[in-house]
């Protein structure tokens, strides 16, 4: 809120009005061995205003030194790991999601060294990446791996493991797209906006690794039950890179047309398998009625007949097989 400050009874800030928060700085000379006295008056409207005295004699802001090392020691490098991440926690919610400081400059300045970069991102929430991502090669989200993290992340940027880690959020391109979630409800207007898209940076569920995945034969055991019973949707995924890796097959569900708005689509499962190069494995997801229950206007938990969208795929948007069940 509202406050002045005074030195040797001065008055050199004067900001007596309610007002956001933000930084306000002037330039004063201060003779050595001499005392000054600080007040500091303020009032407050609402109950939580609060005052910091920030003291910074003899801190060194050296950034751009840093920096300067940072890219010099890439010049010398065959590869440059730049490990980046965010300030998060009890009552410090973030307004902007990029990086803070001057990490992405960082990026910046190193990546035109010309030198491969890999970026690793400590944090668990996400970040977004519009000023540096095609800079990078690579972006490992590590989020916070404990003790033994450094040994695996270190696995996999040689190599030794094939990552096969997935979203458990969506990442988007911008602060403006926010609430920005893979299971909103259907509206009567495009996804997109007039400067920016409507697509998120990283979808739910999204993961790569070093091989590949094909998907095919989605197939059900019944085309139609009744609001009580169960169905089985079967697939096929194929390793068809050439290492071995895992893949974590996702399945959503979309209720076509319901009493009350649905979700345009919902994970209901997923499993993560292990296959050889070459090698191909049937899954199969048992599609139980506590899958296509809703809660209704009426307050009651209800599986509505109709036709039900059954989508298998590797995210949220990479969907790469659909059929349809019918509940009678």
């Amino acid at each position: 809120d509202g406050f002045r400050l005074y030195i040797n009874e001065k008055l050199v800030i004067d900001n007596w009005q309610k007002q956001s928060y933000r930084v306000k700085t002037i330039n004063i000379d201060l003779e050595k061995s001499k005392t000054y006295a600080i007040k500091v008056e303020f009032y407050e409207t609402t109950g939580n205003a609060h005052i910091k005295l920030i003291w910074d004699v003899g801190i060194k802001n050296n950034w751009q030194a840093t920096i300067n090392q940072a890219v010099e020691t890439a010049k010398r490098s065959d590869i440059a790991l730049i490990v980046a991440g965010i300030n998060e926690g009890e009552f410090q919610d973030r307004a902007m999601l990029s990086l803070p400081g001057h990490q992405e400059e960082m990026i910046s300045r190193v990546a035109a060294t010309g030198k491969p970069v890999v970026v690793l991102l400590v944090g668990g929430s996400a970040v977004t990446m519009q000023s540096w991502i095609s800079k990078a090669d690579a972006i490992v989200d590590v989020w916070y791996p404990g003790e033994e993290g450094g040994h695996a992340i270190a696995g996999i940027l040689f190599g030794d493991h094939n990552p096969a880690g997935r979203l458990p959020i969506t990442f988007p391109l911008d602060e403006a797209q926010l609430p920005l979630v893979y299971n909103h409800k259907p509206t009567g207007r495009g996804d997109d906006y007039n400067n920016l898209s409507g697509s998120p940076l990283f979808p739910f569920g999204y993961g790569l690794s070093y091989t590949s995945f094909e998907y095919s034969n989605i197939r059900l055991h019944k085309q139609a039950i009744g609001s009580g019973d169960t169905a089985i949707v079967y697939c096929r995924v194929k390793n068809s890179g050439k290492r071995a890796g895992d893949e974590v097959v996702q399945l959503y569900i979309r209720d076509e047309l319901a009493s009350v708005a649905r979700p345009v689509m919902e994970l209901k499962g997923f499993q993560r398998i292990s296959l050889q190069p070459g090698e191909e494995k049937e899954v199969a997801f048992v599609i139980t009625p506590a899958l296509l229950k809703m809660y209704t206007d009426k307050m009651q938990w209800v599986t509505e007949p109709g036709d039900f969208k059954l989508m298998i795929g590797s995210s949220s948007k990479e969907i790469k097989l659909k059929t349809v069940l019918t509940v009678k």
